[in-house]
């Protein structure tokens, strides 16, 4: 047993602790700092900022015309189309306004018109894994359709599934260039179902988004071009999203099923931060506090490295384990987690592996 789990092992379990109570003054503590405020200022100038970029990075696109130089401004749309979606998850969080309808709106623009993703489905099961994360069974992020989580998930696999988890430690990165394609198949497949919520202005957008896209590509650049820009573009879009999310909860504890744990403990106990400085929190759009933003999903992205020693402390006076950690190593913590995993699953009908809990 690793020294995490032994720390996780002896943290008061949901039952044995006052529930509520501890996140309750924990809450309290960071209220009174006014971390939970909101920072429409803030927010105003990310998004003037980030207008700007998408602004330069399309004039680009039309000013180099059909060159192979469209490699770098595909490459150069991805990051921007990251940090869109970045002011997208913000607002899919209410972090930016107290409105619900405000940050919805901007929620739609950022989701569905900027990066093609439909954004009531990615809200729906985003707030999902937030009210469980790594809870098995509950959390859709671990369901294990692509990567297995842990070993039952591998065992179950069959033939080219089984394949897949055994060497998901070798191709998890590559995996990531189809990110971004995943989630627009995604999309496009809520919106088809009849029950979807504005499913009329939601696929609006979204089809605006794949017309103009689509539309721009085809006019400046031909076609061995035009598919070398996209491929380039997305797989990278993918990409960088993959990385910015990877280092938040894989390798850290698998709840199982029946597990009962308070929120606080929920929490913190299944969540990574990564260290760094001003520029880290840039590049990883603030998740890199992901323990904070755990516990505070509405604190505006630029409370959360204030709210750090606050949460640190208090964890520390709990006799919580506080897991941060180097971006480097928190990608080799979630490669070794996924390679014990992808171990498990047997090599044939008749071989199978030790079942491997956690890291």
């Amino acid at each position: 047993m690793s020294t995490i789990d032994q720390t996780i092992a002896a943290a008061p379990s949901g039952a044995q602790s006052r529930r509520g109570s501890d996140y309750a003054e924990l809450l309290n503590r960071v209220r009174e700092a006014g971390l939970l405020d909101r920072r429409p200022t803030y927010y105003l100038v990310m998004i003037a900022v980030n207008a700007a970029l998408v602004a330069a990075g399309w004039t680009a696109f039309v000013l180099v015309g059909d060159s192979w130089w469209q490699l770098v401004t595909a490459a150069y749309l991805a990051v921007v189309f990251t940090h869109s979606g970045f002011l997208g998850h913000d607002a899919g969080h209410r972090q930016i306004f107290r409105s619900r309808r405000a940050n919805h709106r901007v929620g739609l623009v950022y989701g569905n018109l900027a990066i093609g993703l439909a954004f009531g489905w990615w809200v729906d099961k985003h707030h999902r894994h937030h009210a469980h994360p790594n809870h098995e069974g509950l959390d859709p992020d671990i369901s294990g359709e692509a990567l297995a989580f842990t070993g039952a998930q591998a065992r179950r696999r069959r033939g080219a599934g089984r394949l897949l988890a055994r060497h998901q430690r070798l191709l998890f990165f590559p995996m990531l260039l189809l990110e971004a394609v995943s989630l627009h198949v995604a999309s496009v497949r809520a919106l088809s179902r009849s029950t979807y919520r504005e499913r009329g202005r939601e696929a609006l957008l979204l089809g605006l988004h794949a017309a103009a896209y689509l539309t721009a590509v085809v006019v400046v650049l031909s076609p061995l071009r035009a598919l070398a820009f996209v491929v380039v573009q997305q797989g990278l879009f993918g990409l960088y999203l993959g990385c910015a999310f990877a280092p938040n909860h894989k390798g850290m504890p698998i709840l199982k099923a029946d597990e009962d744990v308070d929120f606080l403990r929920r929490q913190v106990l299944t969540s990574r931060n990564v260290r760094g400085n001003r520029m880290t929190d840039f590049l990883l759009g603030g998740l890199n506090h992901q323990i904070e933003h755990h516990l505070f999903p509405n604190m505006p992205r630029a409370a959360l490295r204030h709210a750090r020693p606050i949460v640190r402390a208090f964890c520390r006076e709990h006799d919580l384990p506080y897991v941060e950690t180097g971006l480097l190593d928190s990608y080799r913590q979630a490669l070794r987690h996924l390679h014990r995993v992808g171990r498990s699953a047997p090599q044939s009908a008749d071989s199978v592996s030790p079942v491997v809990r956690r890291t």
